[in-house]
């Protein structure tokens, strides 16, 4: 009896290494081999996940690149550099800008400064305040402040002061533009990491209805223009912005506009209070 208890263990035993033999082996030549360039673009990328490029994460957009073609320039929070690293390995040339861009948010109404047609009392998502008769303000272009943005933000550089005034730490933002896709109002722009200024308003309304709703708004008047021309302002539409690409003085342009509409990328940042949070919006009502 003990002799046949012990061969049945023996024999479970060397069927069970034979096997296991068998599938190591099957692995080995049977296996999908890696293409090593892959490996080495998965290094050089940032690793934030992000999926601002369209794959799932920074493995799948490297599989991307070798297997399907995607285009070397998708990861937006790598920039130039990485492109330029990526078309190395693939033994191609790319050409791209070393100017790196950010999200800021043109628009800095709030209750003290801003008409409200109703008070909402929904969740706090932009896009579920949008449904609801284009927002709670009666500037239907403004930012929304429900916090959409700051729940997208991979590395938390969105957040609100203590006015509920969202705004953007363009020394921690990635450029991935997932802030800018999920914004309803398209509040939420791309400026240069350098920029100085911005116009922090996106009413395209005329100037006489802006002042009636908005008393921090564009109302299209044209003072930047003249003050400044050689600084890169541009009115169109009722609404001002910058032609970056100019570099002159925009001083007085921003000391002699009515509204004060035009604002700092270097003073303006306030102390963040609160970023990824869950807010009811009635608490800021």
């Amino acid at each position: 009896m003990f002799i046949k208890i012990i061969f049945s263990f023996l024999s479970v035993t060397v069927l069970g290494g034979l096997l296991g033999l068998g599938l190591a082996i099957a692995a080995k030549l049977l296996a999908v081999k890696k293409d090593e360039r892959i490996e080495l673009i998965e290094s050089i990328l940032p690793g934030a996940n992000c999926g601002a490029c369209g794959y799932p994460g920074c493995s799948g957009y490297a599989e991307g690149v070798v297997n399907d073609g995607a285009s070397l320039t998708l990861c937006t929070t790598g920039g130039g550099v990485v492109a330029e690293k990526i078309a190395e390995i693939m033994g191609e040339t790319v050409e791209v800008s070393s100017q790196k861009m950010v999200a800021q948010v043109h628009c800095r109404g709030t209750r003290d400064t801003t008409k409200y047609a109703f008070d909402y009392r929904g969740i706090a998502d932009c896009n579920a305040m949008m449904i609801l008769y284009g927002g709670d303000k009666e500037c239907k272009y403004g930012c929304l402040q429900g916090g959409s943005c700051i729940a997208v933000c991979p590395v938390d550089a969105i957040g609100r002061d203590e006015q509920n005034r969202i705004w953007v730490d363009k020394d921690i933002c990635i450029s991935c533009g997932k802030c800018i896709d999920v914004c309803p109002t398209h509040v939420m722009k791309w400026v240069p990491y350098d920029a100085d200024y911005i116009v922090a308003c996106n009413s395209v309304d005329k100037g006489a209805l802006v002042r009636k709703y908005c008393s921090v708004g564009c109302i299209g008047c044209k003072i930047c223009e003249k003050k400044s021309g050689e600084g890169g302002f541009i009115v169109e539409n009722n609404l001002a912005h910058i032609d970056f690409s100019k570099t002159g003085d925009r001083t007085a342009a921003v000391t002699s506009c009515p509204s004060k509409c035009i604002i700092s990328t270097e003073t303006a940042l306030p102390e963040i209070i609160a970023k990824k949070e869950t807010l009811e919006v009635n608490d800021k009502t």
